[in-house]
C-alpha cells in the first residue's frame, strides 16, 4: 500500500466525486451510503480524491 486514505464519515456528503476521479478505483459509493475506500492496494497516493473533495473529507498520507 502506497497511502493511507482516510475518509471523514461526518464530513462527507455522498456527491461521489472522490469516486469519479480516482484513476485506480480505489474509492466507492453504494447508492445512500458514504465514500468508502474499497481497494486499499491499488492507491498510487495521486491525492485527486482529496484534491478534488468539496467538503475536505479526504485525508490522503503517503507511506513511506
Amino acid at each position: 500500500m502506497k497511502a493511507t486514505i482516510t475518509i471523514n464519515q461526518k464530513l462527507c456528503k455522498s456527491c461521489g466525486i472522490c469516486v469519479a476521479f480516482c484513476p485506480k478505483k480505489v474509492l466507492g459509493l453504494q447508492p445512500g451510503k458514504k465514500a468508502e475506500v474499497v481497494d486499499p492496494e491499488a492507491c498510487i497516493a495521486c491525492r485527486m480524491c482529496q484534491l478534488r473533495c468539496p467538503d475536505f473529507a479526504i485525508e490522503v498520507i503517503k507511506n513511506v
